[in-house]
C-alpha cells in the first residue's frame, strides 16, 4: 500500500511489523494496532517502538484518532501511521492527533486522485482562514 508522509519529510523504511501479542525483547520493532486497542498495557514497550501503525477499518470509525492521541499522551515520540479507510479531508485531524504518515490501499488512493490530492491539502490554508479571506 502506498504511504504518504503528512509532514512532507521523506519516509524511512521501518523494521518488520509485529502484533502486540508477539512482542519480544528486541531492540526496535514496528507495532500493528487495531483501532480498539488499549494502549495503557503497552506503555513500557513504547520507547522501543520505531513505528506504530493504527488501522482505520471504516470511514466512519474514528477510534484510531483517539488511540493516536492516547499514545502521544503516554509519551510515545516515534512515528505514527494511519492505515486504511481515510480521506484527504481528515489530514488536519490526523496531524492534530499526532499521526506522521498515512498508508492507503492503492485503489482507494487512485479513486481519491493520487498523492497529489493529499499534498494539495498540505499546502492549503485552514478552512477558517480561507473563509475569512473570502469574506474580506
Amino acid at each position: 500500500m502506498p504511504v504518504i508522509a503528512l509532514s512532507g519529510h521523506p519516509l524511512a523504511a521501518p523494521p518488520a511489523f509485529v502484533a502486540s501479542a508477539d512482542l519480544q525483547e528486541t531492540a526496535l520493532f514496528v507495532l500493528d494496532l487495531d483501532a480498539g486497542a488499549l494502549p495503557a498495557g503497552l506503555a513500557a514497550q513504547l520507547p522501543r517502538a520505531a513505528l506504530i501503525r493504527i488501522a482505520f477499518p471504516g470511514f466512519a470509525d474514528g477510534r484510531g484518532f483517539s488511540l493516536a492521541r492516547r499514545l502521544r499522551d503516554l509519551g510515545y515520540r516515534g512515528r505514527l501511521r494511519a492505515c486504511g479507510c481515510l480521506i484527504p479531508d481528515q489530514r488536519a485531524a490526523l496531524i492534530g492527533c499526532g499521526f506522521d504518515e498515512v498508508e492507503l490501499p492503492a485503489p482507494l488512493l487512485q479513486r481519491q486522485g493520487g498523492k497529489e490530492v493529499w499534498q494539495r491539502r498540505a499546502d492549503a490554508a485552514p478552512l477558517l482562514q480561507r473563509l475569512r479571506a473570502s469574506a474580506a
